[in-house]
């Protein structure tokens, strides 16, 4: 190939590859634009009186010593008030319990009924690895038509586009009551975690475990490993 020919094509494959990165770039905002504006409008606007299957509160980091993280005690007060405005009369916990020494769900719930919440009405699920399982998890396993999910507001609009896209009826309750130690760190993150959703949802993700069914209409109980 003469050095004509080669500086040529080396200019093709350079336009190629900046036109993919453009393309890639312009896809990544606009899925976060989208999100953003779409689903803020579901956010403490649940139309008053209105019933869910239950309360869905999404999980966050705990401590050996049985203590919650900042971020995770906002997301349970908040649950914990809705439930008691009777906006559903289940709550389900959804976190990390995939190993015996990190346990996220039983922390949450032994937190709500130091609280006051019946133990029966605190459902549990362990495999709640992600944003997206636990959503996808408590349609399949847990049976719930309608959740008011309970995170803080940057996480709340990638959590309802899953739920809407499942087929769930959702509204979002934030709990953002404070500014969180490194959350420029967790905004980068989540800017990530809604492009890889939107392709989770298209491609129909299976979590990572499924298991039998347990209705959220019967007793919390029934999810308790201890």
């Amino acid at each position: 190939m003469k050095k004509k020919e080669r500086g040529r094509a080396r200019k093709i494959i350079i336009i190629v590859i900046v036109s993919l990165l453009l393309v890639c770039a312009a896809f990544s905002v606009g899925v976060n634009v989208y999100m953003t504006s779409s689903y803020k409008k579901l956010t403490d606007t649940a139309p008053d009186g209105e019933k869910f299957d239950c309360i869905l509160i999404l999980g966050a980091k705990v401590f050996e010593s049985g203590g919650v993280s900042a971020m995770l005690a906002d997301r349970l007060d908040r649950g914990i008030e809705l439930y008691f405005a009777g906006v559903s009369d289940r709550i389900l916990v959804s976190g990390d319990h995939g190993r015996t020494e990190y346990d996220e769900v039983n922390t949450m719930k032994a937190y709500c009924v130091e609280r006051g919440v019946p133990s029966e009405a605190v459902f549990m699920d362990h495999a709640g690895f992600s944003t997206y399982e636990s959503i996808v998890r408590a349609k399949e396993i847990f049976g719930c038509e309608s959740v008011m999910i309970v995170t803080q507001e940057y996480h709340l609009y990638r959590a309802l586009y899953i739920a809407k896209a499942k087929g769930l009826y959702a509204y979002g309750a934030s709990a953002s009551k404070q500014t969180y130690a490194g959350q420029t760190k967790r905004d980068v993150r989540e800017f990530a975690a809604r492009i890889k959703d939107v392709f989770s949802v298209i491609f129909s993700v299976k979590p990572t475990y499924s298991g039998e069914k347990i209705p959220i209409s019967g007793s919390g109980d029934a999810t308790n490993d201890k």
